[in-house]
């Protein structure tokens, strides 16, 4: 990792996603939400990400996003930076979004590539287009997000292009194929004008991605101490240790990642008692009562702050 990069860069650490907590019945938990959110920020991150994919962003409406982006940000009260997903196909939309999420205290938001669907994409030119406009158009930094979710090839030149010419695109969550590679290849291209090469994906590279300069991770909520502990050892320049760690954390990522996934933090926020349902809207499927007891072995045998912080 740079230490120069790092050390200037305004926002940096580990964001985990914040989970979107329901009632048995599907409506919103405001009062979990609020008691999940408490306990991220106790466990250590160093900021919250709210209504990415893992907050299952796309089962909510317009309105149970306002609320949860007024109340959450209301509650954080500046303890910690937020960032929120705002995402959009529209141009004008995602800028709505972005100004009401600047209104109420975001640091940052984070930006899909425009698309609809399987098949409706737009070119890289269109993709630069895209965040020009958005970038005009706001006071706080734009993330962007490569992610296969969006079908949308981003090459590191082009985003490494948006750094150098778009004046609030300085923030990029790697999420695609060989992160690492593409990692490098976009600190090579962008030189200073890459302030946050991020990793993601529940950390399932985290190691081979700070070892390539990620200076920002955003990962599930459910265990930020254990991923903190990963990120703190390497940036103190402890690579030994900060692998240990990774080897001794990495079954529990794994299931993250490969099994249980969206489901995965509030399976463990109700297992610590720290919300009252782990429900995720239909139709996502319910993790199997097996593969939750799995999930639940790996956490325990780490002793997580999830499973205690209630008690």
């Amino acid at each position: 990792m740079s230490s120069d990069r790092y050390q200037k860069a305004r926002y940096k650490g580990v964001y985990p996603v914040v989970p979107t907590i329901f009632k048995d019945d599907g409506s919103l938990d405001l009062e979990g939400q609020l008691r999940c959110v408490d306990f991220m920020i106790d466990a250590g991150s160093d900021g919250l990400s709210l209504l990415a994919n893992f907050s299952e962003q796309f089962s909510l409406t317009d309105e149970e996003r306002r609320i949860l982006t007024e109340a959450i940000l209301k509650h954080v009260a500046g303890r910690v930076p937020v960032i929120v997903t705002t995402s959009h196909y529209s141009t004008d939309l995602c800028i709505q979004r972005n100004r009401h999420a600047e209104a109420f205290g975001a640091a940052m938001v984070m930006v899909l590539p425009p698309y609809h669907g399987a098949t409706i994409r737009c070119d890289e030119a269109r993709v630069h287009e895209y965040f020009c406009r958005l970038s005009d158009a706001a006071g706080i930094p734009i993330m962007v997000q490569d992610a296969p979710i969006s079908g949308t090839p981003l090459s590191a030149p082009a985003l490494a292009r948006m750094a150098r010419e778009i004046e609030h695109v300085r923030y990029f969550k790697i999420e695609s194929a060989g992160v690492a590679g593409k990692l490098r290849a976009l600190i090579e291209l962008g030189g200073d004008a890459i302030e946050g090469p991020w990793d993601g994906e529940e950390s399932i590279t985290l190691l081979p991605d700070l070892d390539a300069g990620a200076t920002g991770a955003m990962t599930g909520g459910g265990y930020p101490d254990g991923i903190k502990a990963i990120f703190d050892a390497h940036v103190a320049g402890d690579r030994e240790q900060a692998v240990a760690l990774y080897q001794q954390w990495l079954p529990l990522i794994n299931y993250e990642n490969r099994q249980t996934g969206i489901q995965t933090s509030k399976i463990l926020m109700k297992e610590g008692g720290i919300i009252g349902s782990d429900h995720a809207r239909h139709p996502f499927p319910t993790a199997i009562p097996a593969i939750r007891a799995g999930l639940l072995d790996a956490a325990r045998r780490l002793d997580p702050l999830v499973l205690r912080w209630a008690a």
